[in-house]
């Protein structure tokens, strides 16, 4: 296993803070947000000086029904060459649904949510680790996520599903502390259980984050500092073995050097006081070849899923078991969320309409999935503003419109959804300019 050491997720936001913090050992970057050909320059000289760079992958969803598309694989691939990585990391999580296993609309949730802990899932996940690591030029090590939510009919706990996709396929894991924090407050599962179900020894590398408590719901904000019942989930997992690397994430809200410091001194710390008695649980990785996972399998899967997402983002009744508090609090953390990114993506939409911007998306995203990633979902935001009437202050609306049009190029084609809208929208703009 490669020892890491003590590293922090780079963000464009803090590159330059990241050249000046010391002890930095290696860095975490987001794979979609990185182009091969086009480095940033920060993150070059971060290279040049031996800095160890991990492309760490949002996009996969090996947690899904479908298998992974090739495509994401082969990118991911390249990220990982084109920075000299020496593993890649991915999620436990699916992040879309529908499609042709359900005879339905594909549809994203934009963001990472729990597979069921049952033998249908874990025989899917198992089958679409082996075909990315197939597919990626190192090893790939995979995420626990964090989750609001918990499937009904769970079969084994959050540690056992672990270790039984690590011995059955030989994946490394990436523990992220944080979310067994998490987990331990929304679904009262106990992080040092987890901890003893885990074969330690596949540990590629530790996560620690801050979140925040609101209404006995602990959300995973990666935007507050890192709290100490998650370093003290560091120290259980310390306890038993010593990680070969240790990272902390922050996403939002980015503090002053200084602060980062402090709290990578804290994880440097936790680190220190518990390797004396690590002792780790060996993996047990089986070599056996396994039969292809039955398309009934994925399809149920997939149903399961997609019945779940089209109630966080669709507006279709909750499926049976699920706690419906839960799933409202869940659908408004994927709508904040799916706000917040497209205002990354397109941050002339909440410059343009102000206070008004988040409210209006609200508004636009509720009953409304997005189907064709966030570049796409900003420029039918603006679509459906538009159309609608809005905004009522006409020199946003100008901005807006002008925005639309330089993005929204020749006329679509007609048979989509959103070309229709975008058709519709460019008749009333023509027909007022006429007026």
């Amino acid at each position: 296993m490669v020892r890491l050491g003590t590293g922090i997720g780079w963000r464009p936001e803090i590159a330059d803070d990241i050249e000046r913090l010391p002890g930095i050992d290696w860095v975490e970057v987001v794979a979609e947000n990185i182009c091969p050909d086009h480095v940033p320059d920060a993150l070059q000289r971060l290279r040049e000086r031996g800095t160890t760079v991990v492309p760490h992958g949002v996009s996969l969803g090996l947690g899904g029904a479908e298998r992974p598309d090739p495509g994401r694989l082969e990118a991911l691939a390249e990220r990982a060459e084109a920075l000299g990585s020496p593993l890649v990391t991915e999620h436990i999580a699916f992040v879309r649904a529908g499609g042709p296993l359900t005879a339905s609309p594909a549809i994203e949730a934009g963001h990472l949510l729990p597979v069921p802990r049952t033998r249908d899932a874990l025989d899917v996940l198992c089958e679409n680790v082996r075909i990315a690591q197939d597919a990626l030029p190192v090893p790939l090590a995979v995420e626990n996520i964090a989750a609001l939510i918990s499937w009904p009919g769970e079969e084994m706990t959050e540690g056992q599903f672990l270790a039984e996709l690590v011995e059955r396929t030989g994946v490394r894991l990436l523990i992220d502390v944080a979310n067994l924090h998490t987990n331990h407050v929304n679904r009262g599962e106990d992080p040092a259980k987890a901890l003893d179900e885990l074969p330690t020894s596949a540990i590629a590398y530790v996560h620690v984050a801050g979140g925040v408590e609101k209404d006995g719901v602990w959300h995973d904000s990666h935007a507050h500092p890192v709290t100490q019942p998650v370093l003290d989930v560091l120290a259980e997992l310390c306890a038993r073995t010593a990680p070969p690397g240790v990272l902390l994430e922050r996403d939002e809200d980015f503090p002053a050097a200084g602060e980062l410091a402090g709290e990578l001194d804290a994880i440097r710390g936790v680190m220190a006081a518990g390797v004396a008695g690590a002792a780790g649980v060996p993996v047990r990785a089986s070599a056996a070849p396994e039969a292809p996972v039955p398309d009934a399998v994925r399809e149920r899967l997939a149903l399961a899923q997609t019945s779940l997402l089209s109630a966080l983002v669709g507006g279709t009744p909750p499926p049976e078991g699920f706690d419906g508090r839960r799933l409202r609090v869940q659908s408004a953390a994927l709508t904040a969320k799916r706000a917040s990114v497209v205002a990354k993506v397109a941050p002339e939409l909440p410059e343009i309409l102000g206070t008004g911007y988040r409210p209006a998306f609200a508004r636009y995203a509720d009953g409304r999935p997005m189907t064709g990633g966030y570049r796409r979902d900003a420029l039918a935001f603006a679509e459906h503003l538009l159309a609608d009437g809005g905004p009522e202050d006409q020199a946003a609306r100008r901005r807006l419109t002008l925005w639309w049009q330089e993005r929204s190029g020749p006329a679509p084609l007609a048979s989509h959804p959103a070309a229709r809208l975008a058709r519709r929208v460019r008749l009333a703009l023509s027909g007022r300019r006429a007026a």
